[in-house]
C-alpha cells in the first residue's frame, strides 16, 4: 500500500519530465499504484486530461501518444458506450474491457499506455508496433517504477544509477560495426528496462508474475501475389495518403522537417496544408549535399514556407549546452544529428509557440529499399545488394560459430555455402533481407525513434512520423521476393506512387546522407572544436570517474582529438563523442542534472537565414557556412607531412595524392594542369607568391583551388626557416 509520502516521489517524476508536457499535470494515487501525468494537448486540450477513468471506475489508463483511428474504432463498440471525454485515448479503456489483451489489435497510431486493471489487480504497459513512444521501468522484488525518459527514474531512490559500460561498449551500434543485430533495444544503464515494442505486459501485482503478450510482428515475404506492380504502388500511396492525413490530425498547430529528399517532400505533399510551416538545416554539409538548395527549391514548389536555421562556422555547441543535450537524449549516440534537430525545434517552438507536432520524414529508408544502393558497391545492382547483406547475415552466425570463420578466411573464394553458416541457427541463410529488414526495425528503435522522440519532447513538441504506420510496412515488407528487385531497389515503389504528386526533379533526388560526404568536414570541425574548447574541458570530465578511466584509454582519445584538429576527415568524430558521452553520463547519474525545461535557457537563440533566391544567394550562403581559410601570397606552403604527390612511370600526366600511405585523389595534368605544377612547386622554401611568378600564375587565378586544398589540409604554411617542423 502506498503511502502520502510516494507522492513526493511522483512530484519528482512529474518535475523531470515537465518539458514532456507542460500543458496539465495531474497525480493519481491508491492502494498499491501511483500515477503522475503530464501532458501536451494536442486533441481536445480542454477535456482531455489524464488518467482517465472506465465509467465503472475498474481501468484506469495514462497514454502517451496518439491513436490515429479512435473514431472508426468508438464507432465499432457496441450501442451505448458513453464517452466522457473527446480524447483519442479514451477509446483504449472500451476496447480493453471488451478485448482483453487484444485489444491493441485494430489500433493505429504511436503510444505507449499504462493501464490499471483494479479488479484484476494487474498492470499493463503497451507500446505501440514500432516502439515510437517510450517507456522504461525499474523494478524489484517489492514494486515497480516507470517513465517515459530513464532521467525521471534516477529521481527514485532505489533505482540504482549506474552506467552499462561493457554492454556499451560492445553494442554494435556504437562501433559502428556493420552487423545483423536482433537483440533487444540497449538501454545504456544497469537495472533500467525498456517495455518492447508491439507488445502488452501484464504485470501481476500480488506476486509480480509478468506475462508477455505480442500483438504484432513484421511479416515476411508473400509467396505469390496477383498484383501487379502497378498495383502495389497504388496501394502505397493510398496508404501514404492516409497515414500522413491520420499524422495531421490535432487541434494544435503542426510543423514538417524539409530536406528537400523525396521523404519530407512526398509528407509536405500530401499534408495538403499550404500555410504549414517547414523547417531546414543550413550548414556547410547541407550546402554541399544538396539538401539546403533543395529544401528551399521543394517549398517553393509545393507552396509552403521554409525557414532555413543557420548554423555558420562559428556556432559551437557550448559546454553546458553539450551536457545538456546529452542528458535529455540520455544515449552515448547523441551526435551532430541530434543537436542540429534539437534546434530546429527549438526555433519552431520559440518563433511559433502554437506548433506542438512535427511530422517528419523519417523512416521511409528502413522499409522502402532507401538503403541499397549503400550495400552493393559502386555501380551494383539488387544481386549484389543481396550478396552483400547475405555476407551480414552471414558474419551474424559466425559470430556464434566463431570455428568456422576460417573456412571463409582462408580463400578468396566460398569453400561452404551459406546454410554451412547458418544451419541450425535460423532462416537468414534462405532470405537475408527480411533479416536485414528486421535489423532495422531494431535500430530504429534503438536510435532513429528514440532520438526524434527526446529532440522533439525537449521542446514540448510531439514528433509525428507518417512512414510507421504498420499497413505500410506490412505491404511492403511483404512483397514477394522475386518482385523486391522491380518495387524496393532505390525505394522505387515510393518514387513511382509520387508520380503525378511531386515535381519530377524531386522524385528522382538521389539520397544524400544527412552530415557524412563531401560536406562531413564542415560538420566534424565543428564538433572537434566543442570537444577542444576549455582545455577539453568536456574529455576531463568524461575522464573525471574511476570507471571512465577503467574502460577509455585517455592518452588515446586525447591523440584522436589532436588529430581531428590538424585534418577534421582524419578519424570519426561520432566514435570520439561516443566515448566521451558514456563518460558524462557516467558523472551526470552520480550527480543528477537539473530536469530539462530549465536547462536550455542560457543556449543562444537559433538563427534563421532569409533568401528568396538561391542562386542569387548562393555565394553569401557559402561564405557564412564554409567561410575560406587565408592565403597569404607572401607565406612558405607544402605539403602536409603525411602527404605525398606521387606519379606512376606508366601514367604520364596522372599524379596521385597519398594521404598516410592512402591515395585519396587523382589529379590530371590535362584536366587540372595549373593545380598538378602548383602542388608540386611547393617545396616547403619558397614563397607562394615566387611560385605563382615561376609557374606563370596569378593569385585570382588558383586561389579558390588553394583554398580548397588549404581548407582540406592537404596544403598547411610551413615552419619558417631553421623552426622545427610538425
Amino acid at each position: 500500500m502506498l503511502t502520502p509520502a510516494a507522492d513526493e516521489l511522483l512530484r519528482d517524476l512529474a518535475c523531470t519530465l515537465a518539458h514532456r508536457g507542460p500543458d496539465d499535470e495531474r497525480l493519481l494515487r491508491e492502494d498499491q499504484v501511483g500515477l503522475a501525468f503530464t501532458r501536451l494537448s494536442l486533441v481536445d486540450p480542454v477535456g482531455g486530461g489524464q488518467p482517465l477513468v472506465s465509467e465503472d471506475g475498474s481501468v484506469v489508463l495514462i497514454a502517451n501518444g496518439e491513436v490515429y483511428n479512435h473514431r472508426e474504432l468508438a464507432a465499432s463498440l457496441p450501442p451505448g458506450a458513453r464517452f466522457k471525454t473527446q480524447s483519442d485515448c479514451e477509446v483504449l479503456l472500451h476496447l480493453y474491457q471488451r478485448d482483453g489483451l487484444n485489444f491493441l489489435d485494430r489500433v493505429n497510431g504511436m503510444f505507449a499506455v499504462v493501464l490499471w486493471d483494479r479488479k484484476q489487480n494487474k498492470l499493463l504497459f503497451c507500446r505501440d508496433r514500432f516502439g515510437i513512444k517510450p517507456l522504461f521501468y525499474h523494478r524489484n522484488r517489492e514494486r515497480i517504477v516507470f517513465a517515459s525518459e530513464i532521467k525521471a527514474l534516477f529521481t527514485d531512490p532505489a533505482t540504482p544509477r549506474r552506467l552499462d559500460w561493457s554492454g556499451a561498449l560492445a553494442d554494435y551500434g556504437m562501433s559502428s560495426t556493420p552487423a545483423f543485430v536482433h537483440d533487444p533495444v540497449n538501454t545504456w544503464f544497469e537495472g533500467i528496462e525498456l517495455a518492447p515494442a508491439a507488445t502488452v505486459m501484464e504485470i501481476d501485482l500480488k506476486d509480480g508474475a509478468t506475462r508477455e503478450h505480442r500483438y504484432w510482428s513484421l511479416p515476411g515475404a508473400a509467396a505469390d501475389s496477383d498484383a501487379s506492380d502497378e498495383e502495389y504502388i497504388e496501394r502505397y500511396r493510398d496508404l501514404l495518403a492516409g497515414s500522413v492525413q491520420d499524422c495531421a490530425m490535432a487541434d494544435a498547430e503542426l510543423g514538417l522537417f524539409l530536406s528537400g529528399g523525396i521523404d519530407s517532400s512526398a509528407v509536405a505533399a500530401l499534408a495538403g496544408q499550404s500555410g504549414l510551416r517547414t523547417f531546414s538545416v543550413l550548414t556547410g554539409a547541407t550546402v554541399l549535399n544538396g539538401d539546403a538548395e533543395w529544401s528551399h527549391r521543394a517549398a517553393r514548389m509545393l507552396g509552403v514556407p521554409n525557414e532555413q536555421i543557420l548554423f555558420d562556422a562559428d556556432r559551437v555547441p557550448g559546454i553546458e549546452e553539450w551536457k545538456n543535450l546529452l542528458w535529455l537524449t540520455e544515449t552515448p549516440l547523441c551526435s551532430p544529428e541530434q543537436f542540429y534537430k534539437y534546434e530546429l525545434h527549438r526555433h519552431a517552438r520559440l518563433r511559433y509557440p502554437e506548433i506542438k507536432g512535427m511530422l517528419l520524414g523519417a523512416a521511409s529508408d528502413e522499409f522502402n529499399g532507401g538503403y541499397t544502393l549503400n550495400y552493393t558497391g559502386e555501380g551494383g545492382d539488387w544481386s549484389d545488394f543481396i550478396a552483400n547483406i547475405g555476407a551480414l547475415a552471414r558474419r551474424k552466425s559466425l559470430d556464434s560459430r566463431p570455428q568456422l570463420a576460417s573456412w571463409w578466411q582462408m580463400s578468396d573464394v566460398p569453400l561452404l555455402t551459406d546454410e554451412a553458416a547458418h544451419a541450425g541457427l535460423g532462416g537468414d541463410a534462405a532470405d537475408p533481407y527480411d533479416a536485414f529488414i528486421a535489423w532495422k526495425y531494431r535500430s530504429l528503435q534503438q536510435y532513429n525513434v528514440w532520438h526524434e522522440d527526446r529532440t522533439a519532447a525537449g521542446n514540448s513538441v510531439e514528433a509525428r512520423v507518417p512512414f510507421l504506420d504498420h499497413r505500410l510496412v506490412e505491404l511492403v515488407a511483404s512483397i514477394p521476393v522475386t518482385r523486391r528487385a522491380n518495387l524496393l531497389w532505390d525505394k522505387r515503389i515510393l518514387r513511382e506512387a509520387m508520380v503525378g504528386i511531386l515535381p519530377g526533379d524531386l522524385i528522382n533526388r538521389p539520397k544524400v546522407p544527412f552530415f557524412h560526404g563531401e560536406g562531413q568536414r564542415h560538420t566534424y570541425r565543428t564538433f572537434t572544436r566543442m570537444l577542444a574548447q576549455g582545455g577539453d574541458a568536456l574529455l576531463e570530465e568524461a575522464f573525471s570517474s574511476e570507471r571512465a578511466r577503467q574502460f577509455i584509454h585517455q592518452d588515446g582519445v586525447r591523440e584522436s582529438l589532436r588529430r581531428l584538429e590538424r585534418d577534421p576527415e582524419n578519424g570519426s568524430v561520432e566514435h570520439l563523442l561516443r566515448l566521451v558521452n558514456l563518460g558524462l553520463l557516467e558523472r551526470m547519474t552520480a550527480d543528477l542534472p537539473v530536469p530539462p525545461a530549465a536547462a536550455f535557457r542560457a543556449a543562444p537563440e537559433p538563427v534563421t537565414f532569409g533568401y528568396s533566391d538561391w542562386d542569387e544567394s548562393e555565394a553569401q550562403i557559402r561564405d557564412l557556412t564554409m567561410p575560406r581559410p587565408p592565403v597569404d601570397p607572401a607565406a612558405v606552403y607544402a605539403l602536409r607531412a603525411d602527404t605525398l604527390l606521387a606519379c606512376v612511370p606508366a601514367q604520364p600526366g596522372t599524379w596521385y595524392l597519398l594521404v598516410d600511405g592512402a591515395c585519396e585523389f587523382v589529379l590530371s595534368e590535362d584536366e587540372e594542369p595549373a593545380l598538378t605544377a602548383l602542388l608540386r612547386s611547393l617545396d616547403g622554401e619558397t614563397s607562394l607568391e615566387k611560385v605563382l611568378a615561376a609557374e606563370g600564375h596569378t593569385l585570382a587565378e588558383l586561389k579558390p583551388l588553394l583554398e580548397e586544398v588549404i581548407d582540406l589540409g592537404l596544403v598547411v604554411e610551413a615552419a619558417p626557416k631553421g623552426a622545427d617542423r610538425v
